[in-house]
């Protein structure tokens, strides 16, 4: 199983991206997306998750401008990002609970995406 995200980039404060993420592999079901972020010195936090079924939960500093969401046809997940504030510049990783086809769940990582928020 791989997770491959990508639309990370420099955007204006102020500003959006969108950040995808794929899974792809011996996928049985994917259970809990989530999105993780590090900024330079600091531990890596979680920013938002949503479950299969589609239910989302974000952390308090990105209520309001950030969007999780799914399309469990694609295997993918999304972070559209909007109001874009230089404290939001980070790697951001995605991450999912995956059953494969042993029946087990196990957690996978993306690779991580740079998001520079800067004028």
């Amino acid at each position: 199983v791989q997770l491959q995200a990508s639309g990370g980039g420099l955007v204006q404060p102020g500003g959006s991206l969108r950040l995808s993420c794929a899974a792809s592999g011996s996928i049985v079901r994917i259970n809990a997306m989530n999105w993780f972020r590090q900024a330079p010195g600091k531990q890596r936090e979680l920013v938002a998750t949503i479950t299969n079924g589609g239910s989302p939960v974000y952390t308090d500093s990105v209520k309001g401008r950030f969007t999780i969401s799914r399309d469990n046809s694609k295997n993918t997940v999304y972070l559209q990002m909007n109001s874009l504030k230089p404290e939001d510049t980070a790697v951001y990783y995605c991450n999912a609970r995956i059953m494969t086809i042993t029946l087990r769940n196990n957690d996978y990582w993306g690779q991580g995406t740079q998001v520079t928020v800067s004028s």
